[in-house]
């Protein structure tokens, strides 16, 4: 499918509207109303949300058939933009450090194309557009589900792309099975007796209980799961005390636990629980342990992923399509991928060295990714639904 200049001009105009005016999880107001604006002008039917942001639209086949659905994660960062572009973001504290104003674009531009190209006449089935709020924070996906998104009609087949720094533009990256780890929290308070620096045996020292632990919890990965399976516990936050002579009565410690099955959740889950009933009978302190189920593994439908591949080396060549290994970093499309067969793939926006680095205040992609992108999705609702 080859884009005209006028429907170029017109995305990328979109794409840099949307950067200028990031918003973050969950007040993504003006993008909500954008989004619903382009639509109508379309022509497509669409609704907000109870209670929340995000935008879900419907192009109903021409005949009976399967739903699919395509998701756009629509949130910004608050991130400082460091870039100087026209296009530069006019929201302090706020940018699009993640690629999200290209994926909405990219929907939306998808969306165009299906309707002028006469595709939409043809369709035997269903295209669900979901714009997704609030990815960032791993509630969008779940609130959206919980609104029945995924229902009337219910979606058989869903898909997403996500801006990828290590793929050079052009390029596609495919992830069979296990695509994103998942991401438990994890809060722990250990209560033991305070006393003075000199005299540790007359006191409970909580940081000596809380350093073993940070030992102990490696055991987990190194002994507990198979070395082929990735798996992760850091521990990021450890506060205690303040003066350098006293040992404090609490201390308190966090991190995060990623796996990339749920078998190694569960595992990593309870090695975390042991560790720290062993240390409270071990230093004879009191802990108290919260753990945060924010994200699932995200594992990508094989059946999905190789229709897939196969709609991107349509639009890049086979050559350009590459398997890629896993990651350790969480996307709340699990959330649908729990439900329905479906595959998030990886659009390369960057030199292939992982630059421009997702997150960063000066990330920014070529407008030519957003090419790539719409013929991409095209090229599955036409060899889908067509």
């Amino acid at each position: 499918m080859k884009l005209t200049g006028e429907f170029k001009k017109w995305l990328v105009g979109l794409r840099h509207d949307l950067h200028q005016h990031p918003e973050v999880a969950l007040k993504e107001e003006r993008t909500t109303r954008q989004i619903l604006a382009h639509l109508k002008q379309m022509g497509i039917e669409a609704h907000g949300l109870s209670g929340m942001t995000g935008v879900v639209g419907l192009i109903p086949g021409a005949q009976e058939g399967p739903t699919l659905a395509i998701r756009a994660d629509i949130d910004a960062l608050p991130i400082q933009e460091m870039n100087q572009v026209p296009y530069k973001s006019t929201h302090p504290g706020m940018m699009h450090a993640c690629g999200h104003d290209v994926h909405t674009a990219v929907l939306l531009g998808t969306a165009r194309l299906v309707l002028e190209s006469g595709l939409a006449g043809e369709l035997r089935g269903n295209l669900k557009l979901i714009f997704q709020p609030a990815e960032e924070t791993g509630v969008g996906a779940r609130m959206m589900v919980e609104r029945g998104v995924l229902e009337n009609p219910a979606v058989d087949r869903i898909i997403a792309a996500h801006v990828a720094g290590d793929l050079p533009i052009g390029h596609m990256g495919i992830n069979f099975g296990q695509s994103h780890a998942s991401n438990d929290l994890f809060r722990l308070r250990i209560k033991g007796k305070g006393t003075h620096g000199a005299r540790p045996s007359q006191g409970n020292d909580p940081v000596v209980a809380g350093a073993y632990l940070i030992s102990a919890l490696q055991v987990g990965v190194s002994r507990k799961v198979d070395p082929l399976e990735p798996a992760v516990i850091s521990v990021c936050s450890f506060h205690a005390g303040s003066a350098l002579n006293v040992i404090p009565e609490t201390a308190e410690l966090g991190g995060t636990i990623r796996a990339m099955t749920p078998a190694v959740q569960k595992e990593l889950n309870q090695h975390l629980q042991r560790s720290v009933r062993g240390i409270s009978e071990t230093f004879g302190v009191e802990c108290e342990l919260e753990v945060e189920e924010v994200f699932p593994p995200c594992l990508n439908d094989p059946q999905v992923v190789e229709f897939m591949e196969q709609c991107a080396a349509q639009v890049v060549g086979l050559d350009k399509v590459h398997h890629s290994p896993p990651v350790t970093g969480s996307e709340d499309f699990a959330f649908f991928t729990q439900l329905v067969p479906g595959a998030i793939v990886r659009l390369g926006c960057g030199d292939g060295h992982g630059e421009p680095a997702l997150h960063s205040p000066r990330f920014d992609v070529s407008d030519e990714v957003l090419f790539t992108g719409v013929k991409v999705f095209y090229e599955a609702v036409s060899k889908y639904l067509g």
